[in-house]
């Protein structure tokens, strides 16, 4: 069976320090943090009053919709389209008018998304079933709280009919979707495919957290200071918010209409701990974690050593150490000639489902333009990553040759995904 390759011929990015792909690439070069305190959290009790949103986002969907599709269009939703959109258009390709009955079947999207629309369930749903007034609620609500409502909304805006679902799986939903429209590409079943992930903002999607006590209490008063990864003083995970989209094509349909390409996806994988080995729904089973990495590795076709920096899930959390343990049992690399690693989550929080869709376009913009971005807030590196600290940048670094790069996702349910990407070479 011919194995199709697949590559990113498109991006849209909407994260917490940055919309768009230029804003986002500079906010990453000058490690500019986009958390920010969430006064809204103080008011409900929060230990955790900080968080990463998307600035500005009203104006900006006002920008993309109309009044009758803003009626449906919540943050969860509003994100995943407007990532998507950009994602289309900087493919090359244009949104059509609704009237227009032509319907692009080659083309499917996977929309992921770790909880969803939280905030229209709290804050509308639930208020209202409660007074009884069930017969105001309106003909929009289901579409904006159902799981596949992000899919939906993408499929009608660019009459997409191929593949059109939704993923869920926790911090690995965004890398998941990647992997999934990689893998229907190269089987033949579609041309091409919009991937990736969103994450409303709500403190109903981040009480759960707060009550777990997982998440940042330590830094209110230091928005910027709060995410930690790698760091000895992590204190637990920021929580974000946002969406981004790559457009993944079969190389052939991108040479032949001649798309401006990234990158190729070489390969990726995913799978589960099975809540073993240590492993439980809030930690990772190390086997499981670095056969996922091995596994990826081998889908790539590339050998270990060729690997030349690593975007970590890197959470900020106790699961730091033991994470770079992990890569460098599963690449067979120590400290001597470990690749360079960051963690995006310094910068942005953890956005949840669309964490890993937000980081594949960091790692994508960064194998673009030769760089690496620094990884905030941890010169007070953990005693078990020191041996590592070499490779970990704390300001831009300039890599013109850089090629390989591996991401990855190890998420709540002890499960995992990794990708492989390579810079695009004509």
């Amino acid at each position: 069976m011919i194995r199709r390759r697949v590559v990113v011929t498109g991006m849209g990015v909407v994260a917490p320090n940055g919309h768009g792909l230029e804003r986002f690439a500079q906010a990453l070069r000058e490690g500019r943090s986009g958390i920010r305190l969430i006064p809204e959290l103080a008011e409900l009790n929060f230990s955790c009053r900080v968080g990463g949103v998307p600035e500005g986002f009203d104006a900006i969907r006002q920008r993309y919709f109309d009044h009758e599709k803003l009626l449906s269009i919540n943050d969860n939703i509003g994100y995943a389209s407007v990532a998507a959109v950009d994602a289309w258009c900087d493919a090359g390709f244009t949104v059509p008018e609704a009237e227009d009955d032509r319907l692009n079947w080659e083309t499917g999207v996977i929309a992921g998304s770790g909880i969803g629309g939280m905030d229209t369930i709290s804050r509308t749903v639930v208020p209202m079933v409660n007074a009884g007034n069930v017969r105001r609620m309106g003909s929009r609500i289901v579409e904006q709280v159902m799981n596949s409502g992000t899919s939906a909304r993408i499929a009608g805006l660019l009459a997409l009919g191929n593949q059109v679902t939704s993923n869920s799986s926790a911090c690995s939903t965004g890398n998941e979707a990647i992997i999934e429209a990689t893998a229907r590409i190269r089987l033949g079943l579609a041309v091409r495919m919009l991937a990736g992930g969103s994450e409303g903002a709500s403190p109903y999607i981040w009480s759960g957290f707060d009550a777990m006590r997982v998440i940042c209490r330590k830094f209110n008063d230091r928005p910027e200071e709060a995410s930690r990864p790698m760091s000895a003083t992590a204190a637990g995970f920021v929580p974000g918010a946002g969406g981004a989209f790559l457009l993944l094509e079969e190389l052939e349909s991108a040479m032949e209409r001649g798309a401006r390409i990234y990158a190729e996806v070489l390969g990726g994988t995913v799978n589960c701990g099975g809540h073993r080995m240590g492993g439980s729904i809030t930690a990772p089973n190390p086997e499981g974690v670095k056969r996922c990495i091995r596994g990826a590795v081998a889908d790539a076709g590339v050998d270990p050593g060729e690997i030349d920096a690593i975007n970590g899930h890197l959470t900020a959390t106790y699961a730091d150490p033991m994470e770079v343990k992990n890569w460098s049992a599963a690449l067979e690399r120590g400290p001597e000639n470990f690749p360079w690693i960051n963690s995006t989550k310094s910068m942005i929080g953890h956005c949840l489902g669309a964490a890993g869709a937000i980081e594949c376009v960091a790692v994508v913009l960064q194998l673009r333009d030769g760089f690496l971005h620094p990884s905030l807030n941890c010169t007070d590196l953990h005693p078990e990553i020191a041996p590592f600290a070499d490779r970990i940048p704390h300001s831009v670094v300039l890599c013109p040759d850089l090629k390989v790069v591996a991401k990855a996702g190890f998420g709540f349910g002890d499960v995992n995904s990794c990708l492989i990407f390579r810079k695009w070479e004509a």
